[in-house]
């Protein structure tokens, strides 16, 4: 992202180096708050419009620029979260966060491989997982916002309450129940060596067509969610069920036949798979693995969530 310079603006103004150092923390925050990169990187460009909407009287008077930067972008994010909900409705499909690849094969689509700037990076942990964005995208945007705030960025429980517009306490209790979601929603997971093991078992197995195998990895009551946006094809509603998740890859398999190459890579921090259909990239799917098996996929094909994976 680019900050336009507003006429007047010094740039060997000492104080712009660390207002910008700020990016990178309004992207990982946007992230985790919209689930969605694109989104996030439109809420870092309007915070900035907002900071050089001042004058330098007004900046100057600001005590805490960083803060003031972390405040805006969460109230503009809480704005876009109450407006999101009426979005989905009409959205096609199940939506799911928009995934990020491992910050050494990010891929960004103004930039070249190897040459993103840093500060366009999503620092990858078990905040961005996507069981975790997903657990958050069920939450209400005060929950939400109380919970990444308070928990993931440590921000004392009046300071949300300023950008939630409730009080400490009010907010506080908004984070104990996005907490009890967290709990109730997630199981510990493996570490990451097994996982990436029980991702080319089911690789290898999804390329054979091994019904058996493919069942062998899954959780009995495991669940496959897709993402296609009204824009690729792909099954509307989420496949329940070890067999029924089998024989649909399976199939997925046999009509794809060999123009399509299955590959291993990591996704939000964790083993996950890509397609490529005729050369180009065409799904990413995430997952979930509890005591050793597949209980959550995630296959997102909406083109426009796949633009960091894209080579330009």
């Amino acid at each position: 992202m680019t900050t336009t310079t507003e006429p007047g603006d010094d740039q060997s103004d000492p104080g712009l180096s660390a207002i910008m150092s700020e990016r990178r923390q309004l992207i990982n925050l946007g992230y985790r708050l919209l689930g969605s990169l694109a989104d996030a990187e439109d809420v870092v460009q309007e915070t900035y419009a907002r900071w050089y909407a001042m004058s330098a009287r007004e900046q100057q008077a600001i005590e805490s620029p960083g803060a003031w930067l972390m405040t805006v972008a969460s109230r503009i994010c809480l704005n876009l979260l109450g407006s999101a909900r009426a979005r989905r409705e009409t959205y096609v499909g199940d939506w799911i966060p928009e995934p990020l690849p491992e910050p050494t094969e990010w891929i960004n689509g103004r930039s070249s491989a190897g040459g993103t700037d840093p500060a366009d990076r999503v620092t990858l942990d078990e905040s961005v997982t996507m069981a975790f964005l997903v657990v958050l995208d069920s939450m209400t945007p005060a929950e939400r916002v109380a919970f990444v705030l308070h928990d993931v960025f440590r921000y004392p429980f009046g300071d949300v309450a300023e950008v939630v517009g409730r009080t400490p306490a009010a907010c506080r209790q908004l984070a104990s129940s996005a907490r009890r979601r967290i709990r109730s929603a997630q199981s510990p997971a493996g570490p990451s060596a097994g996982q990436a093991g029980i991702i080319r078992q089911f690789r290898t197995a999804w390329e054979a067509k091994d019904i058996n195998t493919l069942i062998s990895l899954l959780d009995p009551d495991a669940t496959a969610t897709a993402d296609g946006g009204g824009l690729a094809v792909t099954h509307l509603h989420p496949i329940v069920g070890s067999e029924q998740i089998a024989r649909a890859y399976a199939e997925i398999a046999r009509v794809s036949g060999d123009r399509t190459t299955f590959l291993e890579c990591t996704v939000n921090g964790l083993p996950g798979l890509v397609t490529r259909q005729d050369g180009n990239l065409s799904t990413v799917f995430a997952f979930e693995i509890v005591d050793d098996r597949i209980r959550h996929i995630w296959a997102v094909r909406n083109p426009e969530k796949l633009r960091p994976w894209r080579i330009s």
